[in-house]
């Protein structure tokens, strides 16, 4: 025992060494990055095993030196750093350390070669598909075993979900919706970012019947529209409506215009009502991906 914690009941003595490589402990994991949490190599698999052993050893082992510990854990946790250094400089290295992807089905046929030298049984395959929401091997055109353990998944074309730009569509880019109301209480930066304003906001809560007292969530997404949480979970909230108004406002001057163009017998009036009838159901068109999203 150290002679700083001489005469301290040995319960206390665990609870102190607990305490210190806790905080040992976080500050190397801070110091190493979020991957050696939510993504480690083999190398820092085995890094950490040996460091909580090392750890777990020193906070029970009462007759252990504390700084011989905190040696030995510093040392492990600057391998992986150092290794993780040199990978991003090799990537002969980094195939060593990290390792590589291994392709598994490839036009729909699985390499049992890989398969085998993966360790990996058909069922297991398998089961990794289905997380993919993949049922049918032949529908695949690609699929990778990640290093980190991961499958990667590539669809045949004909299999691939249909998108916009697949069928020529325009579709509005989206941004960040702004939190302008979190626990009842109104963020002023948020609303700034947004270029709005505490009276811009009470306007549109009182358009959904809603005060701030009631409200306890409230965000605003990238066409300006507010949709808001109530306290009260019973109570229900109008959807918002400018979007589905717009378009009903538009559909409806389309309409009046092609009405004007039959009712005349002026042929450059209807020429005309005709022309911007059209240009009208071409902005339709281009707005309606937006206003009925």
């Amino acid at each position: 025992m150290p002679a700083w914690l001489a005469g301290v009941p040995e319960w206390l003595d665990v609870v102190i060494r607990a305490l210190i490589f806790l905080i040992v402990l976080f500050l190397i994991t801070k110091w190493l990055g979020k991957k050696q949490i939510s993504q480690l190599s083999f190398f820092e698999y085995v890094t950490g095993i040996t460091i909580g052993s090392i750890g777990a050893e020193l906070v029970t082992g009462l007759d252990r030196n504390i700084m011989h510990g905190i040696i030995g854990i510093t040392t492990f946790a600057a391998i992986p750093y150092l290794a993780g250094i040199i990978s991003l400089k090799s990537k002969t290295f980094r195939d060593i350390v990290e390792g590589k992807g291994s392709v598994l089905i490839k036009d729909g046929k699985i390499m049992e070669d890989n398969l085998k030298k993966e360790k990996y049984s058909t069922d297991e395959l398998l089961e990794l598909l289905r997380k993919k929401d993949v049922f049918q091997v032949s529908d695949v055109e690609f699929a990778v075993l990640e290093p980190a353990g991961d499958m990667s998944v590539m669809l045949k074309k004909e299999n691939q979900p249909l998108t916009p730009k697949d069928i020529n569509l325009h579709v509005h880019s989206g941004k960040e919706p702004q939190t302008v109301i979190m626990d009842g209480e109104i963020l002023d930066e948020p609303l700034s970012t947004i270029g709005r304003n505490r009276k811009w906001l009470k306007t549109e809560l009182e358009k959904l019947g809603v005060t701030i007292e009631n409200v306890f969530f409230g965000q605003v997404d990238s066409f300006g529209q507010l949709t808001v949480d109530l306290f009260d979970d019973q109570l229900e909230v109008a959807a918002p409506q400018e979007k589905p108004l717009l378009y009903a406002t538009l559909k409806k001057c389309q309409a009046d215009l092609e009405v004007f163009a039959l009712s005349t017998e002026i042929k450059e009036a209807q020429n005309m009502y005709a022309k911007n009838s059209e240009k009208l159901q071409n902005v339709i068109n281009n707005l309606t991906p937006i206003l009925k999203d």
